[in-house]
C-alpha cells in the first residue's frame, strides 16, 4: 500500500498497519530534513519519504521478509533492504526517539512512584554456532531477552538491556548494572529472586518452598504484587505489537538492541502525543 492509500484510512486503521499514529508525521519531517542536509544523494530511489518510511514501519510490523514487501512496493529485494536501514539509522541517531536511560533511575526529580521490571524474550533461528548460550531451558527455545524497565506513573519505558537466552533474568539485570535511587519503589517477577539485597526497597512474590504451601497472607501479598505488575506485561504485549520482536528473529543478533531500542522509543513518543 502507498502513502496516497494508506492516509485516506481511519487513524484506527492506519496505526493497526503500521502500528503508529501522531508519530508518523514527526518521522516524516526528521527524514525530510537529514535528506535535504545531504551533500551526495546517492542511489536515488522511485520512492517518495512517506513511502519509504511506511515500508519500514510495515517491515516492523509485519516482519515479512524483504523479498515479499519488495514485490508490494514493486522495487527489488536489495533496494527494499537499503531503505529499510536507511529509514532506521536517521530515527536512531535522530536521538528524537531514545530513551530516558538508567541513569534517569539515579535522579532523585524522576517523577515515578514505582518502578516495574520485567524481562522479555524474542525467539531467534537456532544458531550454528554457540547454541548453548542461546539456549533457554524454561522457554525451551533459543530466544534473545529484554529487560524492560518501566514507570508504572509516567507509563513509559525507562531503559532496556539485552542478553543471550540462557542468561539468568537476575544474572541480565546484574550485568546490565542498573541501579535505582535509594528512595525508589521497585517491583519484579519471581526471577529477581535476591534483588532486595541489592536495593532494599525492591519486591518480589514469595515461592513456595519445598514440600510446603504458601499460607492465606502469602498468597494475598502475590496477588497484590502481581496485581501492580501486570503493567509491565501489557508493556511487552504493545512492544511486540511489532512482529521482529515477537516472530523469529532472522537479522543479525548485535542489531537486535538497536531495533528493540527504536520500537520502545516509538512506543514513549506515541504517548506523549
Amino acid at each position: 500500500m502507498k502513502y496516497w492509500q494508506a492516509k485516506k484510512l481511519p487513524s484506527t486503521k492506519f496505526k493497526r498497519m503500521t502500528g503508529v499514529k501522531k508519530t508518523f508525521a514527526v518521522m516524516v519531517r526528521l527524514v525530510k530534513y537529514q535528506e535535504k542536509q545531504k551533500k551526495k544523494l546517492g542511489r536515488p530511489t522511485n520512492l517518495i519519504v512517506e513511502d519509504q518510511i511506511l515500508l519500514t514501519l510495515q517491515y516492523l510490523r509485519e516482519y515479512r521478509t524483504y523479498y515479499h514487501i519488495g514485490i508490494d512496493g514493486k522495487i527489488s529485494e536489495s533496494t527494499t533492504c537499503r531503505i529499510v536501514l536507511k529509514i532506521e539509522n536517521i530515527l536512531i541517531q535522530s536521538r528524537k526517539f531514545s530513551l530516558p536511560g538508567k541513569k534517569k533511575l539515579l535522579d532523585s526529580s524522576l517523577n515515578e512512584d514505582l518502578i516495574l521490571m520485567d524481562v522479555m524474550e524474542s525467539p531467534i533461528e537456532r544458531p550454528t554456532q554457540h547454541q548453548k548460550s542461546f539456549y533457554s531451558g524454561k522457554q525451551r527455545q533459543h530466544p534473545l531477552k529484554t529487560q524492560v524497565v518501566f514507570g508504572q506513573k509516567s507509563n513509559q519505558i525507562i531503559c532496556l538491556a539485552h542478553s543471550q537466552g540462557k542468561t539468568h533474568d537476575f544474572k541480565l539485570f546484574k550485568n546490565s548494572r542498573t541501579k535505582f535511587h535509594k528512595f525508589l519503589k521497585v517491583i519484579a517477577d519471581k526471577g529477581y529472586q535476591g534483588i532486595a539485597k541489592i536495593h532494599h526497597l525492591s519486591e518480589t512474590p514469595i515461592k513456595k518452598s519445598r514440600g510446603k504451601k504458601l499460607t492465606k497472607d502469602q498468597k494475598k501479598f502475590n496477588r497484590e504484587l502481581n496485581r501492580l505488575r501486570i503493567a509491565v506485561e501489557h508493556v511487552n504485549r504493545r512492544l511486540k505489537i511489532f512482529k521482529i520482536l515477537s516472530y523469529p528473529y532472522r537479522n543479525r543478533h548485535r542489531k537486535f538492541g538497536l531495533k528493540s531500542n527504536l520500537i520502545a522509543g516509538i512506543y514513549n513518543y506515541e504517548l506523549v502525543q
